[in-house]
């Protein structure tokens, strides 16, 4: 089993929050982005309970005769928020990495989030309590029952979507040629990470206004409680300093942060994060067949270098490898890899080397 190659690439200079935005518009595709929708009859989740229709969400670029790609995004994020300028601006145009006019690129909405079925369309807190096992399994059916499709070039995803990315490939090993997982480790939830999601679920269930997810209003804490964590987790130490060097702007930002309006639900942001809650690929990463890039920053918040967890983890998947980011005043913490221009090359050439498995 080859040793972990370890990457270093020049550092980028935005955050992972920008991936959240709605719809924009990028310049240079040739087509423009489609949304459409599937339905899964009787999606049976991990809790037993049985969903008669779920709604599946989805953005495609290029024509479906191109080679599928797979892009999954983060947490409470949504696919559409993936052509983001940083991200999508720098992948999907003329002669980019996921050339649209070459790839047929498939930006699903995961369950709970964007337009696909989440609690806030009526059942509020008697949805199912889903997890990351519901969530990759409704994508495969979406990909294969919704839209045909056998094998994909490439699953690559970030935060959420690069943890689904690790569940993706030992789940449905021979469905891929290459795994792309970011912004995430391949080991069991636990430490800051979860104890500071736990904190925006238990805010928002301890809210008295939360009144059991039956609230006439949206809970204030709901919005404290995820411009916490954002500010936590997210933004980098040396990034962070940069954008606030004096208290007063330290306050300017928090106060900016603080009074941006918010359109999210209180039950929906409550279940987005309590889904990772029984994350933990570990077990499955011997079953991996693609060729694997990791992409961590190693000012990551959420994902320590330091650990050494991914460093141990990757020596058990048989084609696998790290790209490791340095930290630096441009880089953002956790939100760092969501910017493509310096990791986009590595990709790139991971796309040209890489071979196919269904051939």
């Amino acid at each position: 089993m080859p040793s972990p190659k370890t990457t270093f690439a020049s550092a980028c200079a935005r955050a992972l929050g920008a991936l959240a935005l709605g719809s924009l518009a990028l310049p240079g595709l040739a087509a423009e982005p489609k949304e459409g929708s599937w339905v899964a009859r009787d999606f049976k989740f991990h809790t037993g309970q049985v969903m008669p229709e779920l709604r599946l969400a989805y953005t495609t670029l290029g024509e479906s005769t191109g080679e599928p790609v797979l892009i999954l995004h983060g947490t409470a994020g949504s696919g559409r928020g993936m052509l983001n300028p940083g991200f999508g601006g720098e992948l999907f145009g003329p002669g980019q990495p996921l050339d649209a006019a070459k790839y047929f690129i498939i930006l699903p909405d995961a369950i709970g989030t964007g337009k696909s079925t989440k609690p806030s369309d009526g059942l509020r807190a008697a949805f199912p309590r889903y997890n990351y096992d519901d969530m990759v399994e409704a994508q495969h059916r979406l990909v294969t029952e919704g839209l045909g499709i056998r094998h994909l070039r490439l699953v690559l995803g970030n935060s959420m979507g690069g943890m689904q990315t690790w569940m993706w490939a030992q789940k449905y090993p021979d469905m891929m040629d290459v795994a792309v997982p970011m912004a995430s480790l391949p080991t069991e939830m636990s430490s800051r990470n979860w104890m500071m999601r736990r904190l925006i679920v238990d805010s928002i269930r301890n809210d008295p206004e939360y009144m059991d997810g039956n609230y006439a209003k949206q809970p204030r804490s709901a919005h404290v409680a995820s411009v916490f964590y954002g500010l936590a987790t997210n933004g980098g130490n040396q990034g962070l300093y940069k954008l606030a060097p004096t208290r007063e702007k330290a306050d300017a930002l928090l106060d900016q942060r603080l009074k941006a309006a918010t359109t999210g639900d209180a039950n929906d942001v409550l279940y987005q994060w309590d889904s990772s809650r029984d994350y933990n690929p570990a077990p499955g990463l011997d079953r991996i067949k693609a060729t694997l890039l990791a992409i961590n920053s190693a000012d990551d918040e959420r994902n320590p270098p330091e650990l050494g967890l991914l460093d141990r983890e990757i020596k058990r998947v048989r084609n696998g490898r790290v790209l490791l980011i340095p930290g630096s005043p441009e880089t953002f913490g956790h939100g760092t890899t969501g910017q493509a221009k310096f990791w986009k090359q590595a990709l790139a050439e991971l796309l040209q080397a890489a071979p196919r498995l269904d051939r």
